[in-house]
């Protein structure tokens, strides 16, 4: 244990980034290769620790922008406390975190994080192991059964969020404005291609992007508990038997299945097993975590997989069998 870490694991929460970096060596620009939101990054050294800092603010992050973060929302979560109950076999690797204002006078939130960039899965196209994918999967599941029923009146991120961040209305919003985030052209050109070679799905999803309170009302119709948002493999790394799980800017309360689904969704191409697969070992680890799934699994997750369609239908235009795939679970969810 070191000066920067409290002895229980929690954040430290600083009133400035000075304060934050107090004591930093040597600090230098740094920047990854899934860093895709905009947000700027630096390696920094405190005490002899190798460290990382992450800037985010309406200025340089497009999911802030585009989900109306404003610059609290992570400081709001990592203050609360709610990290402190997760289970064993997730790490967040946070050591602190401090608001900060960006280049254009706006709030933003400075995130003092360990540097686990040794562990993270690497970029590539290749599958992961079955290992860390099964891993993943379980410990997911660990995580959603330790806040079943989870309840949060200032709930940090509204569930209709994660269905308007990668929509043509999104990228239209970030084209009128000097900035050169590549993913939202991406979702307008996809989007653009969607309708040319699916017409009848893009008409379904572009009813949904417009409206998504029709899939919101139906996953908010089961139980409920505190989601991640984001189990892409570029926030994801194995350290020993824990689950590094990086970037809470989307955590809120949801269904479950809304993070399997995108974890699904937006790693299709290097999962080892198939989805079936998959999704069967999840239910199997939220069974084994005591908690019943009997009552509401059907109906939640042809809602939760309609949901990652609707967020990624645009990127799987190329591939007709993975389009195909879930084209079929959005034809099957009836609301």
């Amino acid at each position: 244990m070191n000066a920067l870490t409290q002895a229980d694991g929690t954040i430290r929460i600083a009133e400035s980034v000075d304060r934050l970096l107090q004591g930093c060596e040597r600090r230098e620009a740094w920047k990854t290769a899934d860093s895709l939101s905009g947000s700027r990054f630096e390696r920094v050294v405190i005490d002899g620790v190798p460290l990382v800092v992450k800037y985010s603010s309406v200025d340089n992050d497009w999911i802030m922008r585009a989900t109306g973060d404003l610059g609290s929302r992570q400081l709001t979560l990592l203050s609360s406390g709610v990290l402190a109950s997760l289970p064993a076999s997730i790490d967040h690797a946070v050591v602190g975190c401090a608001p900060f204002t960006g280049d254009h006078g706006h709030r933003g939130v400075a995130l003092l994080m360990r540097d686990v960039s040794d562990a993270l899965i690497p970029s590539g196209s290749e599958p992961i192991s079955m290992h860390q994918h099964r891993g993943f999967i379980e410990d997911m599941a660990q995580l959603h059964a330790a806040y079943w029923g989870f309840r949060d009146d200032a709930d940090p991120f509204p569930l209709a969020h994660h269905y308007v961040i990668l929509t043509p209305t999104m990228a239209a919003l970030e084209a009128a404005t000097p900035r050169s985030d590549p993913v939202p052209p991406a979702v307008a050109a996809g989007w653009r291609q969607l309708g040319e070679r699916y017409p009848a799905d893009a008409r379904r999803l572009g009813e949904l992007a417009t409206d998504p309170w029709p899939l919101v009302a139906a996953l908010r119709a089961g139980p409920q508990t505190l989601i991640h948002g984001d189990w892409k493999l570029g926030n994801l790394g194995r350290d020993g038997a824990r689950t590094i799980l990086l970037d809470w800017d989307r955590t809120g309360v949801g269904p479950a299945l809304v993070d399997l689904a995108w974890y699904l969704a937006v790693n299709c191409d290097r999962l080892p097993e198939t989805k079936e697969a998959s999704i069967n070992a999840y239910r199997s680890a939220l069974e084994s975590a005591d908690v019943s799934t009997s009552s509401w699994w059907d109906a939640q997750l042809d809602a939760a997989l309609a949901g990652a369609f609707l967020q990624l239908a645009w990127s799987k235009t190329e591939d007709r069998r993975e389009f195909g795939w879930w084209s079929e679970r959005l034809a099957a969810w009836n609301p």
